[in-house]
Parts: structure tokens; C-alpha cells; sequence
């Protein structure tokens, strides 16, 4: 140790001995000010804040999150924060509400000058936490001492650097801030400055196997990990060439994305494969960045991230992982050049209009039709009337469920690979132009939209209905409508009371004109399923 690095007996150091013996707080006096003022010498905190804020930018264009960094004192915290301020000026500010950067201590009217902007009061203590804990605040680094490194949750905190000495239960728990579950974040990166690994390793010890295999995963074995996991996507692009990606005008980048898609989509479980492929891939590269064997596959596994979001916003989702999993592509992309709707629009890639399903003009369906990619235009195709089968399944149940039957007869055929993928995309195409007539049979019986759902909903294609004749049934149709509006209200599905009575009603309606009565059970629990589906519209119109 350098002369001018001799320490002196930390001021603060009665705050981390409290409630120890009087001999073993001399013991651990001298010892602890070396390692202190050492730990906090000016040169090295230069060092360290340099680190930081290097590290942190390049962890922020793998994915957003936010950094705790544990410091050895209060004046460390202090001066590491003073530190990183001069080499990121913005990041600071004096209001409590705003600033990038922010140390959270406790302290007193007798503390030094300098640390009084820090020094706050357990309301406002706890203002910067409630701003730490919201991913879209612009609070992204704290640095404490031992305030927040137990009991606290923040989930989007992916980023850990550890400048203290720390062992056991408490390195445990200061860990777990990190390492809590959230959206996209596989787990949390822990920055090691001190050489705290064997006090991890003896702290797992008293930890359950599952404990320590989710615990203390090295950067190297991630970038192991995120190797591997690049192979296997590269390989499903095997004799693709995607430069014009990052080589090519606007359009011709564009117009790499469908055709990879199509690349896909030929292969066996092509989608499924790509999409698991990738966002694994992912994950391990948000744990190895910013290693430099990262960095050197950031610009490819951005082209696979856009890829996987075209599939995620325009294809059907065949995961369980619901939209969360479905937008975590976009979340994910590596590289900010690429993060655009215009990238993930495969619509405009394939030089379509994406178009309303209810106005679905011949002109687009001829073009569809003609695309060169066959399987990309099927998943296009198949997304586009799922859609509007959702849409309508709000308006007309019995309607939408027959569209969502023929729908999934003819990807049924595709997949048992009974039916090619030009003629699917006949049977889509022939789908598409019914569900487009269907919207005019209001105007041929002479009805309202939500007459012709309740007139659906009477079976009335089935024989025995069929006799009442039309004109009976539109007048069915036209007093449910009618009774059900006066009997719904905006929490009536909850009430069974009153669901009751509108069965006995909807029964009464039936039996006035003379529906069959063997048929009465089902039509009158369709009715209900759409007056559900409507009511949500009829009381807040």
C-alpha cells in the first residue's frame, strides 16, 4: 500500500460496529480503515465510476433495467456518486424527482457539508424507492450502503456491482435484489469488485441445491450458453443470406424479414422452433453483455429478434407465454437501428396494405394470392381472420364460432399436411369472402346488427326451427333484443338472481311464438352467451 494510501480510522466506522464488544470492535478497527480507505481512495473510485458507466450504458442496449451499487461506507458513497457524475453530468439533479442517479443513506445535521444533498428523510427515502421500482421512471442507479439491500424489491433492477466486503445471509440477500422475476430478465448480473465468489460459494452452502443452481452463474458460462443458443438459431438460417439487412437501402432491409420468415416457416415446426430458439438466445445474451463475444453477435442476433417480432406481431401465436412473451421480442432488440413498427410491419415488407378484414376488397386477395412466399402469406392470411373472428365473437357468438371452426379445419388440413400450402390459402381466401358477406345479412333480412346475433342465436338452420318461418323468427329476434336491453345492467352477469329471470323471460318469449320446445335449453343458453357479449356495449353506450 502506497504511503499517501495509509488510512485513517474511519470516522463512520461505530455506525458498522454497533452493537459489538468493545474489544472486538478495536480488533476489527484498524483493519477495517485500511481496507476502507484503500477501497475508497480517490484514484480508485475514478476507476471504479469509469467502470460503471460503461458497463451499465452498454447493459442498457441489451434491455432495459435499472443498477443498485453497494458501497463499503457512507463517504465512498458519496464520493462514488460525485465520481460518476463528473463523467455523466445529466445524470444528476438536485430535485428528488428527477436524475438518473441518487445515493440512498441515512445521516445527520452534524454530517459533512457534501453529504447533506444526500441525506434524506423517510419520506423521501421512500419517494426514490416508489421511483426505482417504476420501469419508466428515468431513476436508473442507486448507490447504497446497507439501506434497500434487504426487504426491498425493485424487480426491474438486472444490475448488482458490489464494492463491499459482504458474506453469508446478507451477501445472499443482497443478491436476491437483483435476481427477482420480471417481464423478459432471465435473472440478475452481479458486477464483482472486491472477489466476493468463495464467500458466495460458502453462503450457497446453506442454501437449498435449487438455491445454488439459480445463484451465481459466471459471465463466461453465460456466453457458453449464448453460443450455443446463437448456433442453433443460425442454423435454421442456414443458406439464407440476410446481409442487404444491414447493407441494403430502407426497403431492401424491409425486404429481408418476410423472406426469413419464409425460410422458417418451410421447415418442420419452423415458427415454433425460431421463436423458442431466439428468446433464449436472448436471455443469455442480456446475462453475457457486455462480455466482448457478446457484443461481436449483437448485430445478428438483432436481425433475429426482428425477425421474431415479425412472427410475434403479424403471425399466429402458437406459445402459452400470452402478449407479454409475444411483445418481449420487441422489449429485446439488441440494436435501437432496428427497433421500428416499420421493421416488424411484414404487411409493408411484403408490399401489402394491411387492410380491415370487413372491407377485404378482391384486389388485396388476388394480391395475397400472388405472393411468393406461400407459407408467410398463409400465416398472414390466418392472423388477419383470427382477428376479426375475436372482433366478432364480441358482437355475434354463434357466428364467430362457426367462422373459428372453418378456420381451424382448414390449418388442421395444413398441418396434417393433407392440403398444400396454395390450396389452404384458396380455402382462407374463400373464408375471408364469406365472413366479408356475412356482414351484409342485416341488410338482407331487414335487421340490426345485434338483431341478426340473437337471430343466430336461434338455430335457424336447424329443421324443426326452420318451419316458424323467417319472419317469425325475425320477430324473435327483434323482442329478445328488446327484453334483454331492459333486464341487463353493468354487473349482471354476477348476479344470478337476475340471470335467472332473464332465462325465464327469454323461455316466456319462445313459448309465445311457438319455438320448439326440445330445442328451448340450448337456444336459451346461446341467448344468454350473446347478451353477455353485448351488454358490455349496451351499458356503456
Amino acid at each position: 500500500m502506497k504511503e499517501e494510501e495509509k488510512p485513517k480510522l474511519d470516522e463512520q466506522f461505530e455506525e458498522v460496529t454497533e452493537g459489538q464488544e468493545q474489544d472486538i470492535k478495536e480488533k476489527a478497527k484498524s483493519k477495517w480503515a485500511k481496507l476502507e480507505a484503500l477501497v475508497g481512495s480517490p484514484r480508485r473510485l475514478a476507476l471504479v465510476a469509469q467502470d460503471i458507466v460503461d458497463h451499465f450504458e452498454k447493459r442498457l442496449e441489451a434491455m432495459d433495467g435499472k443498477a443498485m451499487v453497494v458501497a463499503m461506507s457512507r463517504r465512498i458513497c458519496v464520493e462514488l456518486y460525485a465520481e460518476i457524475v463528473k463523467l455523466r453530468p445529466h445524470w444528476h439533479d438536485e430535485d428528488d424527482n428527477k436524475g438518473c442517479i441518487k445515493v440512498v443513506m441515512t445521516g445527520s445535521a452534524s454530517d459533512p457539508v457534501g453529504w447533506q444533498q444526500h441525506v434524506r428523510t423517510k419520506s423521501r427515502r421512500e419517494a426514490l424507492a416508489k421511483r426505482l421500482k417504476d420501469p419508466k421512471d428515468p431513476l436508473k442507479i442507486v448507490i447504497v450502503r446497507d439501506m434497500w439491500l434487504t426487504g426491498f424489491d425493485a424487480p426491474c433492477l438486472h444490475t448488482m456491482y458490489v464494492d463491499k466486503p459482504m458474506q453469508g445471509h446478507g451477501l445472499m440477500q443482497a443478491i436476491a435484489r437483483v435476481n427477482r422475476v420480471f417481464r423478459d430478465k432471465p435473472g440478475g448480473l452481479v458486477v464483482d469488485y472486491l472477489g466476493l465468489a468463495e464467500m458466495l460459494k460458502r453462503a450457497l452452502s446453506d442454501y437449498t441445491e435449487g438455491d445454488r443452481d439459480e445463484t451465481g452463474v459466471p459471465q463466461e458460462q453465460a456466453v457458453e450458453v449464448m453460443q450455443e443458443k446463437f448456433e442453433i438459431v443460425r442454423d435454421m438460417l442456414h443458406g439464407f443470406d440476410y446481409s442487404a439487412f444491414y447493407t441494403g437501402t430502407p426497403s431492401e432491409r424491409l425486404a429481408v424479414l418476410p423472406a426469413a420468415m419464409e425460410h422458417v416457416l418451410k421447415q418442420e415446426n419452423g415458427k415454433e422452433r425460431f421463436m423458442k430458439g431466439v428468446s433464449d438466445l436472448s436471455k443469455a445474451f442480456s446475462l453475457a453483455v457486455p462480455h466482448e463475444d457478446a457484443l461481436a453477435l449483437r448485430d445478428d442476433i438483432a436481425f433475429f429478434q426482428a425477425v421474431r417480432a415479425g412472427f410475434a406481431k403479424n403471425t399466429v401465436s402458437t406459445g402459452k407465454g400470452g402478449s407479454d412473451d409475444m411483445d418481449s421480442a420487441i422489449r429485446q432488440l439488441v440494436s435501437r437501428a432496428v427497433a421500428s413498427d416499420q421493421v416488424i410491419d411484414i404487411f409493408a415488407a411484403a408490399g401489402l396494405k394491411k387492410p380491415d378484414i370487413s372491407i377485404l376488397s378482391d384486389e388485396f386477395l388476388a394480391e395475397v394470392r400472388e405472393m411468393p412466399h406461400r407459407n408467410l402469406a398463409l400465416e398472414l392470411l390466418q392472423k388477419l381472420l383470427g382477428d376479426e373472428i375475436k372482433t366478432r365473437g364480441k358482437k355475434n357468438v354463434v357466428q364467430a364460432r362457426l367462422f373459428s371452426e372453418m378456420l381451424e379445419k382448414a390449418i388442421r388440413a395444413y398441418q396434417n399436411r393433407s392440403l398444400e400450402s396454395a390450396q389452404v390459402i384458396e380455402e382462407l381466401i374463400s373464408l375471408a369472402k364469406e365472413m366479408r358477406d356475412a356482414n351484409k345479412r342485416g341488410e338482407d333480412l331487414n335487421m340490426t346488427e345485434d338483431e341478426v346475433a340473437f337471430y343466430d342465436a336461434l338455430e335457424v338452420n336447424d329443421s324443426a326451427v326452420k318451419v316458424l318461418g323467417d319472419e317469425t323468427l325475425r320477430m324473435i329476434a327483434r323482442e329478445l333484443v328488446e327484453t334483454v336491453r331492459r333486464n341487463t345492467s353493468i354487473d349482471w352477469t354476477l348476479k344470478e338472481s337476475v340471470k335467472a329471470n332473464l332465462r325465464r323471460l327469454i323461455r316466456r318469449i319462445l313459448n309465445k311464438f311457438g319455438y320448439p320446445p326440445d330445442k328451448q335449453p340450448k337456444a336459451v343458453q346461446t341467448v344468454l352467451e350473446q347478451a353477455e357479449a353485448l351488454a358490455k356495449d349496451w351499458v356503456t353506450a
